[in-house]
């Protein structure tokens, strides 16, 4: 099947979520997380009306946004992945997102290195939904403290919550971390941020993360395949 093809029956798997929770499929953005793939890849996929892309390295993506320079203007960039110091100038001058930030020095450098004649970068709080000492992210009971001074800097936006849950096999089990993250948001929204972004969901779950009010999902292997890891 072509990438076409696999980004239109991702594109029925939101719909179908969406409408058994009486969504509109439109409150769900698709994100195609083209890592490790190559920029003709994101091009077929441009071609076929996807037009918001996520990356997890630095210097892979800002290659793929040098190549792919023509369509710059109709392509949303977002940065997924854990963010190092040393990179952060980069990424705070060529995305448009970041979903990654966990600690408020990252956000502080973020901000400091936006550059002024851009628009604010759009950020979202990585959250460790499910304690894995393996995965970054602040606590659930931390966020909010960040939230709020992510959220007074300037040069950023504060769009939402990340999280990349425990891979689990049930579509119940699934669901609970993601509840767990619109609680959360909620709460926050609650205590004054305005916030209209859950960037929940990748291909095994996004079903469970629609269902629990994901407005982003980050779908890389069912629309471009399985991946060949050179990091």
């Amino acid at each position: 099947m072509s990438i076409a093809q696999h980004l239109e029956e991702v594109r029925q798997r939101i719909a179908k979520a969406a409408h058994d929770v009486s969504r509109d499929a439109s409150s769900v953005m698709l994100l195609a997380v083209s890592k490790t793939f190559p920029a003709e890849d994101v091009r077929a996929a441009f071609d076929a009306g996807q037009r918001v892309f996520g990356e997890n390295y630095v210097q892979e993506g800002i290659a793929k946004i040098a190549a792919l320079a023509d369509l710059r203007s109709g392509i949303e960039w977002h940065f997924i992945g854990p963010l190092q110091s040393n990179k952060i100038k980069v990424v705070a001058e060529q995305f448009d997102w970041v979903h990654s930030i966990d600690r408020l020095k990252i956000a502080k450098r973020l901000s400091a290195q936006r550059p002024d004649s851009t628009l604010a970068l759009n950020v979202c709080i990585q959250v460790n939904v499910s304690g894995e000492a393996s995965k970054s992210g602040v606590e659930p009971d931390e966020a909010a403290a960040l939230a709020h001074a992510v959220a007074a800097l300037p040069g950023l936006r504060l769009r939402g919550l990340m999280a990349i849950p425990e891979p689990v096999e049930t579509l119940d089990d699934q669901r609970v971390p993601h509840a767990r993250m619109r609680e959360l948001m909620d709460a926050l929204r609650a205590d004054g941020l305005d916030l209209d972004t859950l960037s929940i969901g990748m291909s095994a779950d996004l079903e469970a993360a629609v269902l629990e009010g994901a407005t982003m999902v980050r779908i890389g292997t069912a629309i471009f395949g399985a991946r060949t890891y050179t990091h």
